[in-house]
């Protein structure tokens, strides 16, 4: 049996190193949207649910690789975002638009201003009321159908004020009392340890190691 072609439905190249690094221990050999003569397609997000979305833009990223490549691809996409427990999971879904669509904007100044409208919206809760959890969902399908998903789940509370340059989205505001600190202020390996993407491709691994 040759080995598994699985598309990574993103340009992003830390995601693309971490599954690389996988091709290197399983039967399978990762594809990026650099190999796809016509590119990725545009997915609209508008699903209620990070598992929803994440296999939304799996199928249509298999479909389109089945159209330029042939059939037998998987396609791998995954979605994730901050939940606040007293906002009844805002801004969850829409935790990368929460305030608002900004594609005009440089992406540190949309994280800015996301984060200032999550502070204005918790601004009159008290400290044992801004509980919080980050979570990642990987999905993988193929042109045909949904084959299967992980999760990953990482509990913090949200500070009043930003702390840490480092990270991104909601890093600064996400105090992790595990480790004592910030989301902006852990290491690159540090965060990956803990973190609820860091899960969820440890989880995939495992997956991927009994299918193949």
């Amino acid at each position: 049996m040759g080995k598994q072609k699985i598309l990574v439905g993103s340009g992003n190249k830390k995601k693309l190193a971490e599954l690389a690094a996988l091709s290197a221990t399983l039967p399978i050999e990762i594809l990026t949207p650099a190999d796809l003569p016509d590119g990725l397609p545009e997915v609209d997000e508008d699903k209620d649910s990070f598992v929803d979305n994440a296999m939304k833009k799996a199928r249509a990223f298999a479909e389109a690789a089945a159209e330029q490549l042939g059939e037998g691809i998987w396609a791998l996409a995954d979605d994730s975002g901050l939940m606040v427990d007293a906002l009844e999971g805002a801004p969850g879904v829409h935790s990368a638009r929460y305030a608002g669509e900004c594609h005009d904007l440089p992406a540190h100044a949309r994280d800015l201003a996301n984060n200032n409208k999550l502070l204005e919206a918790m601004q009159f809760l008290g400290e044992g009321e801004r509980e919080a959890a980050f979570k990642c969902v990987i999905a993988v399908a193929d042109s045909k159908q949904p084959l299967f998903a992980v999760e990953g789940l990482v509990a913090g509370c949200i500070l009043t004020e930003p702390d840490g340059e480092d990270g991104f989205g909601y890093d600064p505001l996400f105090y992790h009392e595990g480790s004592g600190k910030t989301f902006a202020r852990l290491s690159a390996a540090e965060k990956a340890a803990i973190s609820h993407r860091g899960q969820a491709m440890a989880r995939l691994q495992v997956l991927l190691e009994s299918v193949l």
